[in-house]
């Protein structure tokens, strides 16, 4: 677990604990064994929405996403809940109970309304083209369009016709290349098959390649992911690379799998072998955090994912805040070092709770410009 983790189960332990302490002042002996096995639901249920941990635990499919959501949901909501109720019992003794009543329920409200959109928001699926001026861009790749679909994660909380509707808004983009950069599925149990199946249908004029994410590894598919994709026409490179002409110019497309947060100290290794002198390079990595290493190597270009744009994004005093900054700077957009540059898309699906707030899902359409 990551440091974030780690707060956020600190969170959620004081939360919890001053709600139990709330509701134990009102109930007999039975009321308080039956609290005490919710809370243990709860927090059997939480453990499930790390997907890694459900997997080990064998108990992987769209039982545990659901039970997973359902208690991170209901952890995350309790919270504003707490500092509502703690402040309406200290500062509104006096208030009229009926009215004390209604504040509670209308705060309540007002704090579940925004998860409501998010999940709402979650399949409003839109194309976000973007031009990435390069140093040094050879003359025949100058306007090169890059199609890249992330993050899909088909599960209970997205849909083969959502995915499908995804596909139909990136469907008269003609881009030259389309490049598919991990998770298309959640956890073991998940339809794969059907993913790919949407995959199949993205077209690109020199092919489509991938890299794989954390979720395959997680559902231990890297390998059947690799094979059926293959059958349909989609090449994913997992520490290996192809070479593409345009006119006179190659591109070199290098692909990594899943670089783990916990191994950053050996970031990339073995990566550099796949960079060609001569050649445009370009590094599929489903982790964005790797990309100094990436400049450092030689790639002139990275496409990530992973990160979904912060999936619950609040800005204040123009930072945005969410919980992919406690993991990488590199969140979402287009980043450099020296010559190097990154896009990092949001991506099309969802982790963990099935809502997207200030981080709407994205099909990105990456032009390459001659600086």
């Amino acid at each position: 677990m990551s440091g974030f983790d780690l707060i956020l189960i600190f969170i959620f332990l004081v939360t919890q604990t001053w709600l139990m302490r709330f509701f134990l002042r009102r109930r007999g002996l039975r009321g308080r064994i039956a609290l005490g096995l919710f809370e243990a639901g709860v927090a059997f249920c939480y453990l499930l929405s790390f997907s890694d941990l459900s997997a080990s635990m064998g108990l992987s499919g769209s039982g545990a996403e659901v039970a997973g959501a359902c208690g991170l949901f209901y952890l995350i909501a309790c919270v504003p809940v707490a500092v509502l109720l703690a402040s309406t019992e200290r500062f509104g003794r006096k208030m009229d109970p009926g009215r004390r009543r209604m504040l509670e329920i209308a705060g309540t409200a007002a704090i579940a309304a925004p998860l409501g959109f998010g999940y709402i928001n979650r399949t409003d699926f839109h194309v976000r083209e973007v031009d990435v001026p390069v140093a040094q861009l050879p003359a025949d790749l100058d306007g090169l369009r890059i199609l890249q679909i992330s993050d899909i994660h088909l599960s209970p909380f997205l849909s083969e016709r959502d995915l499908s509707r995804a596909i139909d808004a990136a469907a008269g983009l003609h881009p030259h290349i389309a490049m598919v950069t991990g998770d298309l599925i959640s956890t073991r149990g998940d339809p794969l098959d059907a993913c790919i199946r949407q995959l199949a249908r993205v077209k690109a004029e020199a092919g489509v390649f991938g890299c794989m994410g954390n979720h395959e590894r997680y559902a231990k598919v890297e390998r059947y992911t690799q094979d059926a994709a293959a059958r349909v026409g989609i090449e994913f490179l997992r520490h290996t690379n192809r070479q593409l002409r345009f006119g006179n110019a190659v591109v070199n497309i290098a692909g990594v799998d899943h670089q783990s947060l916990a191994g950053k100290q050996i970031y990339l290794r073995g990566a550099e072998r796949l960079v060609q002198p001569d050649a445009f390079n370009i590094l599929l990595s489903h982790n964005p955090d790797v990309f100094p290493v990436a400049a450092r190597q030689g790639y002139n270009f990275m496409l990530s994912g992973h990160t979904h744009g912060g999936q619950v994004t609040v800005e204040i005093l123009d930072q945005s805040i969410n919980p992919a900054r406690f993991f990488t700077p590199y969140v979402y957009g287009l980043y450099r070092s020296g010559n190097a540059a990154a896009y990092v898309t949001r991506g099309i699906g969802t982790i963990g709770i099935p809502a997207r707030i200030g981080a709407p899902p994205e099909i990105s359409l990456i032009r390459l410009r001659k600086a």
